[in-house]
């Protein structure tokens, strides 16, 4: 059954039939193995959400929901974001709230919060079941995270498939009875255009307004508008990044080809997981979420449609074109396609070439007639944003041996030795989002990004901080550079385990009281307010996060070690390593060689590309040729399935260690 469309009706309207499983669906309602609380099932609970924002006052809303439902489902059913990257299925440990009157405390509860915020009534929300009423705090959600937003990119001839031409027509007579279409197309002499059903509604009005002077507007061949006047001047487009996390959308001027804003967001998407696998596992688990997820996406892209045509100064009505780079499943959700054959073996696309599709259909209120263009796939996991990735970076153009590298939950790799170009994607998982991660946090304000330990009897820990805060968290580059540091120092052996304390007074005198333990877990303290303040109330990296890091980089490092074998190639071949995505442009390409995630190679051969996704999308509407060059990649590139290699397990196993 669906969630409730009626969550805001009356009290006293009667309860439709449901089951628990089913609001178990998207999110716990309680820790697997506890008790529901009890309840008759009947009626509604009230919870009160205040939102709060970092930018403007808090938002109010109040909504009512079947009792038993958790309150991570209850807000995402009704809009309210909460953060989230593992879908409300209590392991990314993300979903905060502060609730009132205070509920049981849960075993991830414990883990989560001190226990001061456990008696100020903090809860993770996907673990609170709404079995009364509630009044409920979600702190701000970081709905601007640090990302790229601009990337390595060539220079195109500027040739974009919206074209404007101004004409002067000598009006009919009952000489000359030609119909108004025929009339504006004969005096087109280098285009035929063929008009679309909006054109020819306004064409008879606007002709003779204007003094059959007008502009006639032409996308992709086909006759979109006629305006009044010469406004061949005004032409726009917006490139849209979506990606899994954050989506950036860049409003671009088509007579210069240059950027008028750009914006981005987290995916609106995030309450079913933060991974593309959760999405899937959610339509799969419920239909309706399908369109729940196409409607979170639809929303994404309007919202940031909306702000970089106020910051530009551009009516969304002079937007005639759009772009939009996405892996294959943000492509099929934003399309409404199910993508449950995405999800299993053997791994099937609905289509590598998706249509251009009306811009109203995914949600956005730009010109009527503007179409959407979208970047074909190499494979269910190696999909638009990859292939605009090499369009932008030129792989199938440069002769060089170069290793291209997309970091996230999904890490997509491309290799070229100049002749053959090679594709793969290996599942790195959430750690570099933070996810599974026990201070992890994305890359905003608070999180630590930047990590340099400094051995000897004076040593110390000097943190780069995002915002120039007090540390909250670690952020995916800070886990790489704590990982990297520690092993540099010796407090990390090539297994990846935590030294002895003796051995830890040996090698870095002036670190080793920052080892300790939370429980049984060994810890490496990297921030506390006080000396001697309790460790679970700082930043901490801890064995198990190592243990994540590793699993990570051994799936990235076991996919380019199999395309070099593939191409017969060593490390010492590749001539440039491009790190893509919001990820890649922060990541310490140091850090990145010394725990093995990339090749062993000078730093300078490593190039932080940045969102190499948008620069792609922005070059498709900036030039038809460039468009066509992205068809062309998916006969140039072959793409290699490692989920059924026999090798993948050893080779895995095998890179799991930290290089000597």
């Amino acid at each position: 059954m669906n969630p409730p469309p009626d969550a805001g009706e009356t009290e006293g309207q009667g309860l439709p039939e449901y089951s628990m499983e089913t609001y178990r669906r998207e999110g716990l309602i309680a820790p697997p193995g506890a008790e529901p609380a009890a309840h008759d099932g009947t009626g509604r609970v009230q919870l009160s959400f205040t939102v709060e924002d970092k930018e403007a006052p808090p938002t109010q809303k109040q909504v009512r929901v079947p009792p038993g439902v958790s309150v991570f489902d209850s807000a995402s059913w009704n809009g309210i974001a909460i953060d989230s990257t593992c879908g409300g299925h209590g392991t990314c440990h993300k979903c905060k709230v502060r609730v009132a009157p205070v509920t049981p405390v849960t075993r991830h509860d414990e883990r989560t919060f001190t226990p001061a915020e456990l008696q100020a009534g903090w809860r993770l929300a996907c673990l609170v079941q709404a079995t009364r009423d509630h009044d409920v705090v979600v702190p701000p959600l970081t709905t601007r995270p640090k990302a790229a937003t601009v990337g390595v990119g060539r220079q195109v001839i500027l040739r974009p498939a919206v074209q404007k031409r101004y004409v002067e027509l000598v009006e009919p007579t009952l000489e000359d009875q030609r119909p108004d279409v025929v009339r504006l197309l004969d005096a087109i002499d280098d285009l035929e255009p063929k008009p679309d059903l909006h054109a020819l509604r306004r064409l008879p009005g606007v002709l003779r307004q204007a003094d059959f002077k007008v502009t006639a507007v032409v996308v992709d061949e086909v006759l979109v508008d006629v305006e009044p006047g010469d406004t061949t001047g005004v032409r726009y487009a917006i490139a849209f990044d979506l990606g899994t996390t954050t989506v950036v959308a860049t409003l671009l001027d088509l007579v210069t080809g240059t950027p008028v804003a750009v914006a981005s967001m987290l995916n609106k998407q995030q309450p079913f997981g933060g991974d593309v696998i959760s999405r899937i596992s959610a339509t799969m688990l419920d239909p309706a979420a399908l369109g729940r997820l196409q409607k979170a996406a639809a929303d994404t892209l309007s919202s940031l449609a909306e702000q970089v045509c106020r910051e530009g100064g551009v009516d969304p009505r002079h937007v005639y074109e759009a772009a939009l780079a996405g892996n294959a499943t943000m492509t099929a959700l934003v399309l409404g396609i199910d993508p449950e054959p995405l999800g299993v073996a053997p791994f099937i696309q609905t289509t590598a070439t998706p249509p251009s599709v009306p811009a109203r259909e995914i949600g956005l209120e730009l010109h009527p007639g503007a179409p959407v263009a979208l970047f074909p796939a190499l494979g269910a996991y190696v999909g638009g944003d990859i292939v605009a990735g090499m369009l932008a970076t030129g792989m199938d153009r440069d002769k060089r041996i170069r290793l291209f590298i997309d970091v996230g939950t999904n890490c997509e790799i491309v290799l070229s030795d100049g002749t053959r170009i090679l594709s793969t994607a290996a599942p790195a998982g959430p750690a570099f989002e933070g996810g599974a991660i026990r201070c992890g946090m994305r890359a905003a304000d608070g999180a630590i990004e930047v990590i340099k330990l400094v051995p000897g009897d004076d040593g110390g820990v000097e943190l780069g901080v995002i915002g120039d805060v007090a540390p909250r968290g670690l952020c995916g580059s800070g886990l790489v550079d704590a990982v990297a540091e520690l092993v540099k120092v010796g407090l990390l052996d090539a297994s990846g385990r935590f030294v002895t304390d003796e051995v830890a007074k040996e090698v870095a005198p002036g670190l080793a009281d920052r080892l300790t333990y939370i429980g049984q877990e060994r810890v490496f303290v990297l921030h506390r307010e006080r000396p001697d303040d309790d460790p679970a109330e700082g930043v901490v990296l801890s064995q198990r996060d190592v243990r994540e890091l590793q699993f990570a980089k051994a799936a990235i490092s076991t996919g380019w070690t199999l395309l070099m074998e593939e191409l017969g190639l060593e490390q010492s071949d590749i001539q440039q390593v491009l790190l893509a995505g919001s990820f890649g442009s922060y990541l310490s390409a140091a850090s990145a060689v010394r725990i093995g995630l990339v090749p062993k190679l000078p730093v300078l051969r490593i190039v932080a590309a940045g969102n190499v996704a948008g620069e792609g999308a922005k070059m498709a509407l900036l030039s038809i040729r460039e468009r066509a060059g992205a068809l062309a990649l998916l006969e140039e590139v072959t793409y290699v399935e490692l989920s059924d290699r026999p090798d993948f397990n050893d080779r895995f196993v095998d890179l799991l260690a930290f290089p000597g």
